[in-house]
C-alpha cells in the first residue's frame, strides 16, 4: 500500500498541471459544500443565540387561549385557583428546573408615565424576591427590593431597566424620581440590567420584528403592590430557570403540564385556557430549518460538480491506463497479480480525489470567511462536513477509478507490450 502511494504521488507530481485540472472539479464541490455548510451552521447558531440569549437559560409558562397569551384587560380576571405553597416547590422540585418565580406581567400599561413622557408601551412585572436572579438581572445602580417592600402593599418603590430609565429620565439622576402607574406614584429604588448583556444580532428588518419583542422597557414593582395598581390578584406567570439551555424545553413543558393538572386546566384543547411555556428553542429550531431549507438546494448543486470531478477522474485515469500499458505488460510478464495492479491504479485515483478534496476544504474555509467579511453572514466550520468531504472525495476516487484500474488490471501482457 505504502509502495502503491509513493508511486501515486510521483505520478501526480509528473504530470502537474494535469493533475491539477483533474482535481478542479472535485476543489470546486467541496469548496463550495464547506461554504455553504459553515454558512448554514452559523445562520443556526445566530438564529439560536438571538432566540434563547447567552447564558439565562429562563423560560416564561404564562396563561395562554387561543395560542395567544391572556388579555387581562379585554377578558377580564379568569376563574383560576391560584397557585399553591405545594404546587410552588413542586414546580422548584423538578430535576429540569434550577430556580423558579412567580411574577404578575402586563405587556403594555395604560397610564404609566413620567411627568410628560408616556410608558404605556413599557412592560410591567410584579416581581418576587427571586425574580432577578432567575431570570438573570443584576442591579446596576441604586438598591433592590428590601423584605419590607415585598411584604407591604404600602411600599410603593419600583425598579427601572436601562431602557425604561434612558426613556424616562434621560442622563437625570433616576433614584427618589417617580413614575405613575395607573394614578398610583412609585419611587425609583435602582436599576436593573441583563446580567449577560446578550444584544441579538439584527441585519435585517424582518430580523428586528422577528428578535426585538423583549427590547421594551420594562418596570419591576414587588408582587405585593400589585393590587395597588389592579385592584385584584391575577393569575401568575412563572419564569424558571433550567438546568442548562438544552433543557429549557423540557422544562416549560414540565412547568405547563404541571400546573394545568394541579388546577385542572384542560391543556388538550387549543381554545382553552390553559399554561403554557415559551419554547425559545422550538422557535430556533423552525428558523434553522426555514433557512436551511433554501440552502439544502445550493448543497445539492454544488454535488453536482463533484460528479464532474469524478468524470475527470475517471477520464484521465482512462489517459494514465493507455499511456502505462507497456509498463502493466512488464510488470505482469514478471509476475504482477491482477489485484496488484488493481490496487496500484485504484490508490492514485483514491490519492488524487483526496489530494483536490483537502485543497477544496483548504479553499472552502477561506471562501467562507470571505462570505462572512464581505456580506455580514456569520459562518461556523463544522468539523464533521469537514471529515465527511474528505471521505467522500476519496470515495468518488475510489468509484470512479475503478473502471480503469479494472481494465489495466485485465490486460494481456503480450498485447500489452506489442502495445505502440
Amino acid at each position: 500500500m505504502l509502495e502503491n502511494i509513493r508511486l501515486s504521488f510521483r505520478g501526480i507530481w509528473s504530470h502537474r498541471l494535469r493533475s491539477f485540472l483533474t482535481m478542479l472539479g472535485i476543489i470546486i464541490g467541496i469548496a463550495a459544500i464547506i461554504a455553504i455548510v459553515s454558512t448554514i451552521e452559523g445562520t443556526n447558531e445566530q438564529i439560536k443565540e438571538n432566540l434563547v440569549g447567552s447564558g439565562t437559560n429562563a423560560v416564561s409558562v404564562t396563561l395562554c387561549q387561543d395560542g395567544w397569551s391572556y388579555e387581562f384587560d379585554y377578558a377580564g380576571k379568569p376563574d383560576i385557583q391560584p397557585f399553591s405553597d405545594e404546587l410552588r416547590e413542586q414546580i422548584r422540585a423538578l430535576d429540569t428546573v434550577e430556580r423558579a418565580s412567580f411574577i404578575h406581567q402586563r405587556d403594555y400599561i395604560d397610564g404609566m408615565k413620567r411627568l410628560g413622557t408616556d410608558l404605556s408601551s413599557c412592560s410591567l412585572y410584579g416581581v418576587d424576591d427571586g425574580y432577578f436572579a432567575t431570570a438573570g438581572y443584576t442591579l446596576v445602580r441604586g438598591r433592590g427590593f428590601s423584605a419590607r417592600d415585598m411584604a407591604a402593599q404600602a411600599q410603593t418603590v419600583c425598579i427601572l431597566d436601562e431602557t425604561t430609565y434612558s426613556t424616562a429620565f434621560g442622563g437625570e439622576d433616576p433614584l427618589g424620581g417617580t413614575i405613575e402607574i395607573r394614578g398610583v406614584p412609585f419611587t425609583v429604588i435602582g436599576i436593573a440590567a441583563s446580567s449577560t448583556q446578550f444584544e441579538p444580532t439584527i441585519n435585517t428588518l424582518d430580523d428586528w420584528y422577528t428578535y426585538s419583542s423583549d427590547r421594551t422597557g420594562k418596570v419591576f414593582i414587588p408582587a405585593s403592590a400589585w393590587p395597588l395598581v389592579f385592584r385584584f390578584d391575577e393569575p401568575e406567570t412563572v419564569v424558571v430557570r433550567a438546568v442548562n439551555t438544552d433543557a429549557m424545553t423540557d422544562a416549560g413543558k414540565a412547568v405547563a403540564n404541571l400546573i394545568n393538572s394541579a388546577l385542572g386546566l384542560d391543556a388538550s384543547s387549543s381554545t382553552s385556557l390553559q399554561y403554557q411555556s415559551q419554547d425559545l428553542l422550538s422557535q430556533a429550531s423552525d428558523l434553522q430549518q426555514l433557512a436551511s431549507s433554501t440552502n439544502i438546494m445550493l448543497v445539492a448543486i454544488a454535488s453536482i460538480s463533484l460528479l464532474v470531478g469524478g468524470i475527470g477522474v475517471m477520464n484521465i485515469m482512462l489517459v494514465s491506463v493507455t499511456e502505462r500499458t507497456r509498463e502493466i505488460g512488464l510488470k505482469k510478464a514478471l509476475g504482477a497479480r491482477k489485484k496488484q495492479i488493481l490496487g496500484q491504479f485504484l490508490t492514485e485515483a483514491a490519492v488524487l480525489s483526496l489530494l483536490g478534496g483537502i485543497i477544496g476544504i483548504i479553499v472552502g474555509i477561506v471562501l467562507a470567511r470571505v462570505i462572512s467579511l464581505v456580506v455580514a453572514i456569520p459562518v461556523a466550520i463544522s468539523v464533521p462536513a469537514i471529515l465527511i468531504a474528505i471521505a467522500f472525495s476519496t470515495l468518488v476516487g475510489v468509484v470512479f477509478g475503478l473502471l480503469p484500474s479494472v481494465k489495466a488490471a485485465n490486460l494481456n501482457p503480450i498485447d500489452a507490450l506489442r502495445y505502440e
